[in-house]
């Protein structure tokens, strides 16, 4: 990989920028944003590009913006790669239920199956990975039209089991924030009975619910073995939106395995 300071250098060789130039605009980068940590002198920007110092964030940014560059891709020649942060979270197991901040973007690209059997019968249960014939890297904005931005996503807690099992702990949940009113009636089964995600004031929680006057009543999943909680509503509690799509892994031992440690 070629050294991140000397791509830096290169870039500003090619705009015939000199080191006071660089030096002279990082001040007044500094001074816009009353921050002195944007500016550096002469002799830091010749660290950068010719001994390997890695410029703090002030001054990258800095960099980036008087060399037009975009920062998440300077922060790759750097080993950093932004749109890993999803997937490196999941190193941190969290044991309380919480909405997931990370943006959408549509940099970047996502391994998807570029091809598939075309023998697939969609209307059938199928093992989808003995049925994709090729996978292949596609960029993340030719995936605009599933119109991912228009959700929120939140993580269900390693220690929460109020649904289980319709939804597992771990589990990785979709959230319709447009769907806020609480229905009361129109399902047939469990499957049908709308899920909501809640903040409280200590917490994020996820389940039934029942509103009656000012009390709501979060319901868990009858099988998960835990207490309903009342809420004085909206004093208490807000909805963040209905979920609508989850996805887990299923493990049916681990319910066993955490009763069995626990008793």
């Amino acid at each position: 990989m070629d050294d991140p300071g000397q791509r830096l250098k290169r870039v500003r060789e090619r705009l015939s920028l000199r080191f006071r130039d660089v030096e002279d605009a990082s001040l007044r980068i500094a001074e816009n944003r009353k921050n002195d940590e944007f500016a550096f002198a002469l002799s830091r920007l010749s660290d950068i590009e010719n001994k390997g110092t890695i410029p703090s964030i002030y001054r990258l940014y800095s960099l980036c913006a008087i060399y037009r560059l975009d920062l998440l891709e300077v922060l790759q020649w750097y080993g950093v790669d932004a749109s890993l942060l999803p997937a490196d979270a999941s190193a941190a197991d969290i044991d309380k239920t919480h909405l997931i901040g990370f943006s959408v973007s549509d940099q970047g690209e996502v391994q998807l199956p570029l091809k598939l059997d075309p023998g697939i019968n969609i209307d059938k249960t199928t093992y989808l990975s003995r049925m994709i014939q090729r996978w292949g890297k596609v960029p993340l904005m030719l995936l605009n039209g599933l119109d991912i931005k228009a959700h929120r996503y939140a993580y269900i807690g390693a220690d929460d089991w109020s649904m289980y099992p319709l939804i597992q702990p771990g589990s990785l949940v979709q959230i319709d924030d447009t769907k806020r009113r609480i229905i009361m009636s129109g399902w047939t089964n469990e499957f049908e009975r709308p899920i909501y995600f809640f903040e409280t004031r200590d917490s994020f929680v996820c389940g039934w619910c029942h509103l009656e006057d000012s009390r709501l009543m979060l319901q868990p999943h009858p099988a998960s073995m835990c207490s309903p909680q009342i809420f004085k509503y909206p004093e208490e509690i807000d909805v963040i939106g209905q979920v609508v799509g989850v996805a887990m892994r299923f493990d049916p031992g681990r319910r066993r395995r955490t009763v069995s440690t626990a008793t």
